[in-house]
């Protein structure tokens, strides 16, 4: 005769919150954390230690839109063929990316470019305070050359290289990106804020090299749209994309939600079989 189960305590799906919040330490650090950085004004910096080490925040509304994506949702997650894969993080921003990395594989090896420099001055510490090794830090802009270009400094997460309109406040030194594609990448993140057509196109013919590629694409709304040029070149790279969009307007036909001059913002991952 079999012996009898234990009883194991029910708890209602809408009482697991609470459940945890009363049981679990971390978790009520989380659940309090979360509401003080939602309650902060835009562009007030702070500091978390959401991650474990302190994280400096320039912006706590650019940071939980931050840590949503890429720590909750994941969507920089990859399959790498050994464990020391070669990364290239362009738009690194405070670092959560390259922390993210590093998590998924603690060996990994990371180029990272920023160009804004408050915010990088943000990245650095979080790098070093995390004693990450092999790991290096590049203050500048991707572009398709090297030169000096006007920048538009936004204080988060919306810094890029000036559009027609935009306050041109400070000077960026560029970095070519192709420069960095003559061997082996195992995943390529870019987030460079319009940069990203410039890019794509100059390295074309690179892109073979590179296993795993994020993009996000941005639309502005006063200039022609690029995404085909985008698009071609990671099909002619041999990639297959899936697409998602960001910030998606409701209805489309009738207006278009325009955030920092852009009227669609789309995510991009490309990957081959």
């Amino acid at each position: 005769m079999r012996a009898a189960q234990p009883l194991r305590r029910f708890i209602p799906p809408t009482c697991k919150h609470w459940y945890r919040w009363l049981t679990r330490p971390a978790y009520r650090y989380k659940d309090r954390e979360l509401k003080r950085l939602r309650s902060l004004p835009r562009y007030h910096p702070t500091a978390t230690r959401l991650l474990g080490e302190p994280l400096e925040v320039p912006d706590a509304a650019s940071f939980l839109f931050m840590y949503r994506e890429i720590f909750e949702q994941q969507i920089y997650r990859f399959e790498a063929g050994s464990q020391t894969p070669f990364i290239i993080d362009g738009g690194a921003n405070i670092g959560l990316s390259i922390i993210y990395f590093k998590q998924l594989y603690p060996q990994s090896r990371v180029v990272a470019f920023e160009p804004d420099s408050s915010v990088f001055r943000a990245l650095e510490g979080n790098i070093r305070r995390r004693g990450y090794g092999d790991v290096q830090l590049h203050r500048g802009a991707l572009w398709s050359s090297e030169k000096a270009l006007s920048f538009m400094a936004e204080g988060a997460d919306g810094g890029r290289i000036a559009q027609a309109g935009d306050p041109e406040n400070v000077v960026v030194q560029t970095v070519r990106l192709r420069d960095y594609l003559n061997r082996p990448v195992d995943l390529l993140k870019l987030d460079i804020e319009g940069a990203e057509t410039e890019v794509i196109t100059d390295c074309a013919d690179l892109l073979r090299n590179v296993q795993n590629l994020f993009v996000e694409y941005h639309s502005f709304e006063e200039k022609p749209q690029t995404l085909r040029e985008v698009i071609d070149c990671l099909a002619d790279a041999g990639f297959r994309l899936h697409i998602h969009s960001i910030n998606a307007s409701p209805q489309p036909l009738l207006r278009r939600y325009v955030s920092l001059g852009m009227d669609m913002q789309l995510n991009i991952f490309a990957f081959r079989l």
